[in-house]
């Protein structure tokens, strides 16, 4: 898709090209970002291929070669680290490399997810093993050892304090730990013990005993480990106009690490479309060179995963499978990798940058003359009416206020009222700020449509406060995230506003709408819960612990003590017939 100065918008794929293109232009239903890429339509081209798995790497290549506004950008495209062995003949090296080299002979593994932890890997590499990690203008230089031979880091190659014979086994046994192979390891250094032993090398067999214990206390730590070999494990998670997908990578059985990353949304996509999206460009982008996964564990599967993983066999030459359903340690990485994003996007969403930018955004879509320096969000939460509760979330312009968040009981009105309730807790949370009490915010959002912001106005009005913008919160006809209409009051015209999609001002008004709802369901949930684990007879006054036990005890439950008579009641030890009367009046007051 083309715009007017023929510049690529979009590239995309289909099975039925007529479906899909015609999909762009229904005159309903197209989501806010999707009409903003066919206003900008000036030519679409079509080109059809042999294959959709053709398709597919079509689109892949003309997405990295071309970066369309309108795709998913992969945005972190830097290659790889490795480790890098040398072909040093006798005394191989082992080293930090950022990319494979197709003219350096020698032996890469990795690729691994980040500099840490290559340089973490060749830190125990060099405790365990003392390889040595100069680079060759350095080693073959050397008259004498170096710092690192001296913090027994290195075996000093460099000057033949060991011969190339043992430092061979050494990098044997280094390569097998690099491919994962501990046990294997661990068993031939208990065989080179034993034999140091028998030849009455004690000082080599405490050094190869030093090793053992060594990599023995390394794979106590590998706590997540995979019979299975080479796995990538993915986490998603959407929030406020932001994606993450978390990253944890399985080699060999050990998880080498976990990477997170945050792709632009250009269009609205679920989560099983964004999968899809960018499981190709990741797979299939030359940053990746030759290490792929045997099995990729989703949280649900992406689209056309048949397509991915042929497209991925045919173009790899090996079967990579993608599985959302899985059970026992897999389940477990699947879930890690879920909390791992979403702790990142909640990371994400509270880095000082995104959140200044969002609030100026704000400030610029209100047309306020300061950046708000406090925003407060009020939602009301019950079930049909039960134990209504009402949240005030606080948001300053560094994110979340957790320390002046605030949960109301709302008592004395019709139960389902949320009118009532929202004057209430507007009224109890504002009525102090006239004599210079509590913080005085900038902007209050109200979860709600017309109606909740004009309890909110009048509530305002009476306590005679000015100068805080009031904002009405409504949810689009569809009541998806990114359709909601910003009510502003009548006496700045009744207007309303309706911000982009990809606003960073409605992803800010949607961060703080959303924890004003996470945060009203919980308080009204544990007050609920409170009233429901509380037995009715200990409102009973007169009624302690010992004569409750003894009531349930002779009736044998709380409804057989609802069903009795006062004469019955009275019969219970220790309760006598005036109690007894007590008991059956308040368990029938209604």
């Amino acid at each position: 898709m083309y715009d007017a100065g023929g510049d690529i918008l979009y590239v995309g794929k289909a099975r039925n090209l007529k479906n899909r293109v015609s999909s762009y232009f229904r005159t309903t239903g197209l989501h806010i970002k999707t009409r903003a890429l066919v206003a900008k339509i000036a030519n679409i081209e079509i080109t059809v291929t042999e294959s959709e798995t053709e398709a597919l790497l079509l689109e892949q290549n003309l997405i990295k070669d071309l970066k369309p506004p309108y795709n998913i950008l992969l945005r972190d495209d830097k290659s790889y680290p490795y480790i890098y062995l040398s072909s040093h003949k006798d005394y191989p090296s082992l080293t930090f490399k950022r990319a494979r080299s197709k003219t350096q002979k020698g032996k890469y593994f990795g690729p691994y997810p980040s500099s840490g932890a290559v340089r973490e890997s060749l830190n125990l590499l060099q405790k365990i093993f003392k390889i040595r990690q100069c680079d060759e203008s350095f080693y073959r230089n050397r008259t004498r050892p170096c710092l690192q031979h001296q913090i027994k880091r290195c075996s000093a190659p460099c000057v033949n304090l060991i011969s190339a014979e043992d430092y061979q086994k050494d990098m044997q046994r280094a390569t097998m730990f690099l491919e994962g192979k501990n046990p294997q390891v661990i068993s031939q250094l208990v065989e080179a013990m034993g034999e140091a032993s028998k030849s009455l090398e004690f000082e080599k067999a405490a050094e190869i005993r030093d090793q053992i214990d060594f990599l023995r206390h390394v794979q106590e730590q590998q706590s997540i480990e995979s019979g299975a070999g080479n796995i990538d494990v993915v986490g998603l998670a959407i929030k406020a106009g932001a994606a993450c997908l978390s990253f944890m990578f399985i080699r060999g059985g050990r998880v080498l690490g976990h990477k997170n990353y945050f792709p632009k949304l250009a269009l609205e996509q679920d989560d099983a479309a964004l999968l899809g999206d960018f499981l190709a460009q990741f797979y299939l982008s030359d940053a990746r060179s030759n290490d792929y996964p045997r099995e990729i564990v989703v949280p649900c599967m992406p689209e056309d995963a048949d397509l991915l993983q042929s497209a991925l066999s045919d173009s790899l030459g090996v079967n990579i499978k993608i599985t959302s359903n899985v059970r026992t340690d897999k389940n477990k990485w699947r879930q890690l990798a879920q909390s791992n994003a979403e702790m990142s996007i909640a990371s994400y969403l509270s880095k000082k940058e995104n959140v200044f930018q969002r609030v100026e955004a704000l400030r610029v879509a209100l047309d306020m003359n300061e950046v708000p320096k406090r925003i407060e969000c009020f939602d009301i939460s019950h079930s049909s009416g039960e134990k209504t509760v009402a949240s005030c979330v606080v948001f300053n312009d560094q994110g979340p206020f957790k320390a002046d968040y605030r949960i109301y009981n709302i008592d004395g009105i019709t139960a389902g009222d949320d009118y009532a309730a929202m004057r209430q807790v507007l009224t109890r949370r504002y009525k102090k700020l006239k004599s210079g009490e509590g913080k005085w915010p900038d902007i209050v959002l109200i979860d709600g449509g017309k109606g909740q912001l004009g309890v909110a106005v009048e509530v305002f009005e009476s306590l005679q406060l000015t100068g805080i913008q009031l904002v009405g919160v409504a949810k689009g006809a569809t009541r998806k995230a990114g359709f909601e209409t910003l009510i502003l009051p009548k006496g700045e015209g009744d207007r309303t506003l309706n911000l982009s999609a990809d606003s960073p001002a409605l992803h800010l008004i949607q961060h703080v709408r959303d924890e004003a709802h996470r945060f009203a369901i919980t308080g009204h949930r544990q007050r609920r819960d409170k009233v429901r684990k509380t037995s009715t007879l200990e409102n009973i006054d007169g009624i302690g612990p010992k004569r409750r036990r003894e009531l349930l005890k002779y009736f044998g439950g709380l409804q057989e003590v609802k069903k009795a008579s006062a004469e019955e009641i009275a019969k219970v030890p220790g309760i006598s017939k005036t109690i007894a009367v007590i008991i059956y009046d308040h368990l029938h007051s209604d």
